[in-house]
């Protein structure tokens, strides 16, 4: 599915399926906090070896969580998943992120394996402002992958 091209693709035209199949415009998401993935790697000398230095080992891959964020419309759909995986239900799911050109093709995928919710929060109320309420969705995850 990659699409290379010579210009970046913009950020803001993208589908959040949320293991459900619904990745349409009901699905709101405004934003999404791409985790950080980074590699555990231990140093490894052996007595005999020549020189001073060490061999960087990988051993265990570190993922930070991926946040989305949409404005409140009344759905209750984040809270009750996050509610399943509060209560101790298998909340698991597969979530893909698409990101898509300017005449709404896919281009790339990212997949995120076997997550679920880590935190809910609802944007702080003001009644001298007026800004969209959002709610905040983090999602820990197992693995992710690209296509």
């Amino acid at each position: 599915m990659p699409n290379v091209r010579d210009r970046p693709y913009p950020g803001m035209n993208f589908l959040v399926d949320l293991g459900t199949g619904d990745d349409g415009p009901g699905s709101g998401v405004a934003e999404v906090v791409f985790p950080d993935a980074r590699l555990q790697l231990n140093e490894y000398r052996s007595g005999n070896d020549k020189t001073g230095e060490s061999m960087k080992l990988s051993t265990l891959t570190h993922y930070d969580d991926l946040v989305l964020r949409r404005g409140v419309t009344g759905s209750l759909s984040w809270y009750q998943w996050w509610n399943e995986a509060r209560n101790g239900g298998d909340a698991r799911r597969d979530i893909s992120v698409t990101l898509l050109d300017e005449q709404g093709s896919a281009v790339l995928r990212w997949r995120f394996l076997r997550a679920r919710p880590a935190a809910y929060r609802p944007s702080p109320m003001d009644a001298t402002v007026a800004d969209t309420l959002f709610e905040t969705l983090e999602i820990a995850f197992d693995r992710f992958e690209m296509e």
